[in-house]
């Protein structure tokens, strides 16, 4: 590889060895354009390209959000309406995405295909500095805000994707919460704006202020260019500079992020969220502390807040988190360390507490903090805190998301801010600082100088208001009403016409000449051969063992399965409680406290989950298994094996106190997981009306399990004694030898290591009698209609074709694509304004349509219908046809870490997935044409004859269109 030295446009600011990532980093100035490039050369096959600019907001418009969607709405060099998904549908990316944040805009790709990578960066590159906004101002419309109108007599409406979207994330109260801290932190910087747009602001932003904020922020030498992986680093920058940046002079641009001043005296502010009639405003307000720690510049205090979050608030009897449970302050203790910005801050939060207990919190917040600082911080919780932290740190596990993506946006943490980009991949030094002062009362004096004596502090009071959505949504029918009236018949009319130019806009396709711009592979580019499944079936002392043989650095990923068919279907709800409350609780010989700091001690920590596996086979039936999960490094095998075995056999769940915390706690985070994945909750609770699978799946995780906490935390005084009698039950008859199955994922070396380390956990657990309990579930569509406060909807219509004589088909995951990038985009995201809109179609024959932060409800599902005359009628050419088989390819050929195969591989084992069937796939794919997919029509009628609809959302669109529905209810009751 040639020296970047050499490279004559461009600067070398500074080299070095990246030892934790096993890498070269280098940061460059471009000498021409003043471009800021970040190059990180290693062997990762995985490459990304990041290009990001520091776009501060001014006001809460969004305009760096609407304008970061519409960048990539075509180009100079790539007309086409919709670069983005068209990459989507026709590149082999392993990431493809842009993002907004409070203080820049970053726009990464990520592929392991060099011509594809080339692709990418070039559709980028063009998209972010000659976009086609200045020649197309509908995409504004479209992307923002508009004015919709569709006839004189009908109401005036404001749409726009990305106004739609912020009614969505304003719906949360922990969003309002978030949002409301910075903007009373921080009154007179960038950061106590709303950079994703406020709803109530983004019709104030008009098409010229849009175009200025690309004008002033959109120039190279604004920018942070990102590259990272296996690639000749040179010949990138020579493509960059001759392509692009050499293009541009200089400019002085002022961007610069000022910050806060710091506050003489601590501020108080309320503010509210919106409920619906059916929840109650008792103990539903959020109380929160929030203090400014230093800025992002600081490698030390980077590093040693996140463990303070850990040692204070996160970990199970954090000293914090108790104090205020015992103090009877809030069902739920949350908050932590908030970085990414210039100045991160620090927030303690009571939720579901009275907002009365306002000053009861702050004492017991800041004595407790006194008390902690003068009496010292538990130096086991504080060691295992640093543990677990350098745990991940090393591992860089992140799931599907490439790690290099991963590393560019922390680097960003410093860069940003004018820092070194590498300050904050360089960690080790870090921990071994911290690790040298941990017993030195360095965290203590930490907690003297930020959190108790710091007056740059704000107390925030977040409390409910019923129907405050509604409200709103009045006032803005109000103002949109009055508008309208004050408009000469003219003007209404002009209205009219622009509404229905903008849908024509949409509707028309771009020509074939642009989308032949948008640079494609061929099928030849993709190889044939479907990833190998790594699992294979040994036994152990006795034991079923499935092992995943694989390089994993040393680290063994361990599972612990046990069928819950152990235990009859009326405790179903109790087997998933249980994964929240193992590790939670004292055993017989740690306390719960001392028990987590234990497994992070000697361990990557633990986890346990209830995951259904279905029968490929037979549609009605399924296995479903509780895991106990935990990764370690080869020496501590023993240490795994005999920690899970302390958990899971010698747990002690007497203590009524304790459990009712947990129990709180966990229907907190519950409603929380629900809110922030409602599309995903719909599509589980329409598929268990008809699948046995989902039904077990909704009872042990989704809006089944969720009212049954709601159930049990309210009437946990009355029940308490039954509630834990029949936890014990569901231990005893889950937790056996007879009823274990073992799935690890290790090379050889860490397979040898295994049947010592087994031996442990089978003197722990009692062998078991193997007895079984039929399942039965209640066939039938309930097609139900779950009001909330959002102001938008999740609109999921689901079906199976299980039985309907038709088989599974690779070119189903092309349908995916198809509908998700083209007929659901174009219907429900273009046009609709919905935020999202997914789909899928499994090997179980189930299918699923939804939409996601939807403003509309009964429309959207009359999209859903029109599918299979679409399909009737379908009709590309062969370039069109290849685009869709590499976007699905690309969907399958994610270079997953070693835990991620490892699960794949027991996936496929509990399910009968085979290597043959994968090739079968891949080849039904690969060679595709628009013949298979017109003959997947049938299919898809079966899916929607099926009829099962769930739509969570806004109350008054649910109540108006109550006749879609069987039954209606309030999805949150406290």
């Amino acid at each position: 590889m040639r020296q970047l030295e050499n490279l004559t446009a461009y600067e070398v600011v500074e080299e070095k060895q990246l030892d934790e990532m096993k890498a070269t980093g280098t940061v460059l100035r471009h000498k021409k354009s003043g471009a800021r490039i970040f190059a990180v050369s290693c062997d990762d096959e995985n490459k990304v390209f990041s290009i990001g600019f520091r776009t501060p907001p001014e006001d809460s418009t969004g305009v760096a959000h609407i304008l970061e969607h519409s960048t990539l709405c075509g180009s100079e060099k790539f007309p086409v309406k919709d670069p983005f998904v068209e990459l989507v549908k026709g590149s082999l990316n392993t990431f493809l995405n842009a993002m907004t944040y409070p203080d820049k805009t970053v726009y990464p790709v990520a592929s392991c295909n060099e011509k594809d990578f080339q692709n990418l960066m070039d559709v980028y590159m063009d998209a972010v500095f000659n976009p086609n906004i200045y020649n197309e101002p509908k995409i504004f419309m479209q992307e923002g805000w508009h004015y919709e109108l569709e006839s004189q007599e009908a109401d005036l409406i404001y749409n726009g994707v990305v106004y739609n979207e912020m009614k969505g994330a304003f719906s949360s109260p922990e969003e309002v919460l978030d949002r409301y801290t910075r903007k009373v932190l921080f009154p007179d910087n960038c950061y106590g704006q709303e950079s994703g747009g406020d709803p109530a602001f983004i019709p104030d932003l008009t098409y010229e202020q849009f175009l200025n904020f690309h004008k002033r922020y959109y120039h190279p030498s604004n920018s942070y260019i990102y590259l990272y992986g296996d690639m000749d680093m040179a010949e990138k920058l020579e493509w960059l500079n001759d392509q692009y940046l050499s293009k541009y002079d200089t400019a002085k641009i002022d961007s610069g992020i000022l910050p806060q001043e710091p506050f003489d005296r601590p501020v108080e502010e309320e503010t509210h969220y919106s409920i619906t009639d059916g929840e109650s405003e008792e103990q539903a307000t959020y109380l929160s502390i929030n203090t400014v720690v230093g800025n992002d510049l600081d490698p030390q205090l980077y590093v040693a807040f996140q463990v303070l979050e850990y040692t204070l608030l996160d970990a199970p009897g954090a000293p914090l988190k108790q104090a205020l449970i015992d103090a009877g302050i809030g069902q739920d203790i949350l908050g932590g360390y908030q970085n990414g910005i210039l100045q991160p801050y620090f927030s303690i939060i009571a939720k579901n507490a009275d907002k009365e207990q306002k000053g009861e919190f702050l004492a017991v917040v800041k004595g407790t903090l006194r008390r902690l600082a003068d009496q010292g911080i538990n130096k086991k919780s504080l060691k295992a805190g640093l543990n677990f932290y350098e745990f991940r740190y090393r591992e860089a596990d992140y799931g599907s998301a490439p790690k290099g993506l991963m590393y560019g946006l922390q680097c960003m943490d410093s860069w940003l801010y004018d820092g070194d980009p590498m300050m904050h991949l360089t960690y080790q030094k870090t921990f071994d600082y911290l690790k040298n002062v941990v017993d030195d009362g360095y965290f203590e004096q930490l907690i003297r100088d930020y959190l108790l004596d710091n007056p740059f502090e704000a107390v925030l009071v977040v409390s409910p208001e019923k129907n405050l959505t509604a409200k709103e949504d009045e006032k803005t029918a109000g103002r949109l009403a009055a508008y309208k009236a004050s408009l000469s018949e003219e003007e209404i009319n002009a209205l009219v016409e622009q509404t229905k130019a903008l849908r024509e806009y949409q509707e028309a396709p771009s020509s074939q000449e642009e989308l032949k711009k948008i640079p494609m592979l061929s099928r030849e580019d993709i190889g044939r051969e479907p990833e190998e499944i790594i699992w294979e079936e040994k036994e152990v002392e006795g034991v079923k063992v499935i092992h995943h043989e694989m390089f994993t650095s040393g680290i063994g990923y361990l599972k612990l399965l046990f069928d819950t068919s152990r235990v009859p279907k009326e405790d179903l709800c109790y087997v998933g409680l249980l994964k929240s409350v193992l590790g939670f609780v004292d055993t017989e010989h740690y306390t719960y406290g001392d028990l987590t700091s234990e497994i992070h001690l000697n361990s990557g920590g633990i986890n346990f989950s209830v995951t259904s596996y279905p029968n490929l086979k037979n549609s009605a039936d399924f296995k479903g298994v509780f895991t106990a999960s935990i990764r370690v490094l080869y020496d501590k095998l023993d240490f795994g094996f005999s920690i899970l075995g302390e958990i899971l056999k010698n747990s002690i769940l007497d203590d009524e106190k304790r459990l009712g915390e947990v129990i709180s706690e966990t229907r907190s985070r519950g409603r929380m997981k629900l809110e922030g994945a409602c599309h995903s909750a719909a599509v589980a609770r329409a598929t268990s009306y008809f699948s046995p699978t989902s039904y077990y799946n909704d009872n042990t995780g989704g809006i089944g399990y969720y009212q049954f906490l709601e159930q049990i935390d309210r009437d946990y005084a009355d029940h308490k004694n039954e509630i834990i009698a029949r936890l014990k039950q569901v231990m005893e008859r889950l937790f056996t030898v007879k009823n274990l199955l073992v799935s690890y994922t290790a090379d050889e070396e860490g397979f040898r290591r295994l049947p010592a380390a087994l031996r442990t956990l089978k003197e722990i657990l009692p062998e078991g009698s193997g007895e079984t309990y039929p399942f039965a579930f209640p066939d039938g569509n309930r097609n139900e209609g779950f009001k909330t406060a959002s102001q938008v909807n999740y609109v999921a219509r689901c079906g199976t074709f299980a039985g309907s004589g038709f088989s599974y088909t690779g070119a189903l995951r092309i349908l995916k694509v198809i509908l998700s990038y083209d007929y659901l985009w174009i219907n429900l995201r273009v046009k609709g304004g919905a935020y999202g809109c997914m789909s899928g179609f499994g090997r179980s024959g189930e299918g699923y349509l939804t939409s996601y932060r939807d403003p509309n409800l009964r429309e959207t599902n009359e999209i859903y219908e029109g599918i299979v005359e679409y399909l009737k009628n379908f009709d590309v050419d062969d370039r069109d046809m290849t685009k869709y088989v590499i976007g699905t390819i690309s969907d399958m050929d994610v270079p997953y870490p070693p835990s991620t195969k490892g699960s794949r591989g027991l996936s496929a084992y509990l399910s009968g997935v085979d290597d043959a069937m994968m090739q079968q796939e891949r080849d039904e794919i690969l060679n595709a044409t628009k013949e298979d997919i017109r003959a997947l029509a049938p299919i898809v009628k079966a899916v929607l004859s099926t009829g099962s609809l769930c739509v969570i959302g806004n109350e008054e669109k649910i109540e108006a269109n109550k006749a879609m529905f069987h039954e209606i209810e309030t999805l949150f009751h406290s």
